[in-house]
């Protein structure tokens, strides 16, 4: 993922900066926003995969005035671009997460942690061939008691 502010006046007549996204096979251009970078580093600076309110709680130190709705459609502009994923792990609420390269993720089921884990999966020939449609991917989650829980159990 490369990012960079670019001056756009060439396009616009204007001095305005606007944000350049190359996740997508094609570039998206969009108003620069302090905001939005905000909220895009406080994502990509974490390793669990942070619910929308983790995040507000975040960017607010720096942005007082920001809103948690302001925080969720910039997460939601975000995940549209291909900038980040967006996860549902069951437990009632969107996690977001920086890395958009396909993996899996294991989840606490005593503290809710999400992390990703490193496994290799091998799909057989059988299921890419499947007859009802194209396959376009698949997802997988581990679910069972991180480390830390064990540890605390008497």
């Amino acid at each position: 993922m490369v990012d960079k502010r670019e001056n756009m006046s060439e396009n616009n007549n204007s001095n305005r900066y606007y944000y350049r996204s190359f996740c997508q096979k094609e570039s998206v251009f969009m108003k620069y926003s302090k905001q939005r970078e905000a909220i895009r580093t406080a994502v990509s600076d974490r390793i669990d995969h942070p619910t929308a309110d983790v995040i507000y709680e975040e960017v607010k130190k720096i942005y007082p005035n920001i809103s948690l709705g302001t925080v969720y459609r910039n997460l939601v502009l975000l995940e549209s671009i291909g900038e980040i994923a967006k996860i549902k792990v069951g437990d009632g609420v969107e996690h977001f997460d920086p890395n958009i390269k396909e993996h899996y993720h294991f989840v606490c089921k005593e503290c809710g942690k999400v992390r990703d884990i490193e496994v290799k999966i091998t799909i057989g020939d059988e299921i890419m061939s499947y007859p009802e449609g194209k396959i376009l991917g698949h997802k997988a989650f581990f679910y069972g008691i991180c480390n830390d829980c064990i540890n605390k159990k008497p």
